[in-house]
């Protein structure tokens, strides 16, 4: 029914944002029961393909990331209890991507931009000094960096993967050092836009992400490393309660 649903829009041209039929309509639409539609309805719309506003009807839902931002925090906090590769990962391709379109930021970031991204990389600088965190500051910097290039795909990602990571970072204590060191790396890349060097801005992303991998993988060397501790402890236990 799902399908069926998805394939009427599809074959009506609905755009984003455009009402979809009266549940009657698209019973009578689709020749199906009103149970069939009501649960395929839910089902699109935890899915953001379908909006339901309630007293107002069901739309098409704009793009969202929110299923994968939901299913990736839970991912992410789940790995924080084993090995941590969800976290990794993420933090990876947040890199790869911002270093992959490095050339074309600084094709299109224009001097007002620049301006509000060293605003925004002063403000981090300072409340990393007072030893407060920058997280609003630091999502607002990044999002700026996409949307200058003008793909909302890879601004809604940029989006969906920050999200991720702020939800799952309060579990990595994060040490006030790399609140300093992350925001100097902020202001490396706006040097580095201003200056036109693409390598150099590639090189400041990859400082960027240097604490927070640094933090992952200490944290989960620490984990892997008391989990053998106390699988040796208990397997002397086991072997000293048969001997």
């Amino acid at each position: 029914m799902v399908e069926r649903i998805k394939q009427f829009i599809l074959e009506e041209r609905l755009r984003p944002g455009d009402l979809l039929p009266t549940e009657n309509e698209l019973i009578a639409a689709i020749g199906a029961s009103r149970t069939s539609v009501r649960e395929a309805i839910k089902s699109l719309s935890a899915l953001d393909i379908v909006e339901v506003r309630h007293g107002h009807g069901s739309y098409v839902g704009r793009l969202s990331m929110n299923a994968l931002v939901e299913s990736l925090a839970f991912r992410g906090l789940l790995s924080t209890g084993t090995d941590g590769k969800v976290m990794t990962d993420l933090v990876n391709i947040r890199q790869m991507l911002e270093q992959g379109l490095s050339a074309h930021m600084i094709e299109t970031l224009d001097e007002v931009e620049v301006a509000h991204l060293r605003e925004l990389a002063v403000r981090m600088r300072r409340l990393a000094i007072e030893g407060k965190p920058y997280v609003e500051e630091d999502r607002a910097f990044h999002i700026r960096l996409m949307k200058a290039i003008g793909n909302d795909l890879v601004t809604q990602l940029t989006e969906a993967f920050w999200q991720v990571q702020a939800r799952v970072a309060p579990t990595l204590k994060v040490q006030d050092s790399d609140w300093m060191r992350t925001a100097e790396a902020h202001e490396e890349i706006v040097d580095a836009i201003v200056a036109r060097d693409v390598e150099r801005l590639q090189t400041a992303f990859a400082e960027h992400y240097e604490p927070i991998r640094r933090t992952i993988a200490t944290l989960f060397a620490d984990a892997s490393a008391r989990a053998a501790a106390s699988e040796a402890s208990g397997a002397a236990v086991a072997r000293a309660g048969t001997s």
